[in-house]
């Protein structure tokens, strides 16, 4: 996700109507602090199996939609899977399930509850921002930090691998035109060739970060990770969200516990 200058700044003060600083707010949040807060949730929401809980945490997360800086067309590829991962989860807990109608409601609102707040954190972070704040502010070792920061860069180069490698046998008229066996033996033929490049970039990414002395010391950093108060009200607001969720919930009488 690129960040723009505008997207960097203090997230309690809006830039000027018209310049789409309201749009690119969530970008303004330290990523440790998004990533806590996700957490937060995700762990809050695990005991409520009702659909009125996880259905508050959602409605109050589900606006911040808007502000995350998210194009329409990343918001279309991140948003049809989400909608069938809770259609699906839904579904499943329906036909196999022992709650019926209103215990499959629940398990997909909540799925979906959980999952946004996490979608969101990774939307509105730059990678490189995010692996600065794992290390500075949460201390993680620096291994695994650069680990999810090539992971993150890695993504476009292998979708444009993807296409290289379509191109490339559709040159050698390797083509299934429209039998669906041929069809899914190239897909998977050209998902094995993706993974072998895959492998072989990553061990190159392996060797380099091992010749650069990554996680054999203290390093110094280019960038200082800043930790605002903005990131202390958005990580405290997260309990505050779910005690309201589970007031709602148990005012209502709908409130279901896992392991009630």
């Amino acid at each position: 996700m690129r960040t723009t200058d505008r997207g960097r700044g203090d997230p309690m003060t809006l830039d000027a109507p018209g310049d789409g600083g309201a749009r690119y707010w969530l970008l303004g949040f330290n990523p440790a602090a998004k990533l806590i807060a996700a957490l937060v949730l995700a762990v809050g929401l695990v005991p409520a199996v009702d659909a009125v809980t996880g259905g508050v945490v959602l409605a109050a997360v589900l606006p911040l939609v808007l502000f995350s800086g998210a194009d329409r067309r990343t918001l279309l590829v991140l948003g049809v899977p989400f909608l069938f991962m809770g259609l699906s989860s839904g579904l499943v807990n329906l036909l196999y399930g022992e709650a019926g109608p209103l215990g499959a409601l629940g398990a997909a609102v909540r799925l979906l509850a959980i999952a946004l707040p996490g979608i969101l954190a990774a939307v509105s972070s730059d990678p490189t921002e995010t692996a600065d704040s794992l290390v500075q502010r949460l201390r993680i070792p620096e291994r695994p930090a650069m680990g999810v920061l090539a992971a993150l860069r890695l993504i476009p180069l292998l979708a444009g691998q993807w296409r290289t490698i379509t191109l490339a046998r559709r040159a050698r008229g390797l083509e299934a035109g429209h039998n669906p066996v041929a069809m899914t033996a190239l897909f998977f033929g050209r998902l094995f060739a993706l993974l072998v490049r895959s492998i072989r970039t990553g061990t190159l990414l392996a060797t380099a970060m091992d010749a650069r002395a990554f996680g054999t010391g203290p390093r110094s950093h280019a960038r200082t990770s800043r930790w605002r108060p903005a990131d202390t009200l958005l990580v405290a607001a997260c309990p505050v969200l779910l005690a309201a969720a589970y007031a709602v919930s148990a005012g209502l009488g709908t409130l279901t516990l896992l392991f009630g």
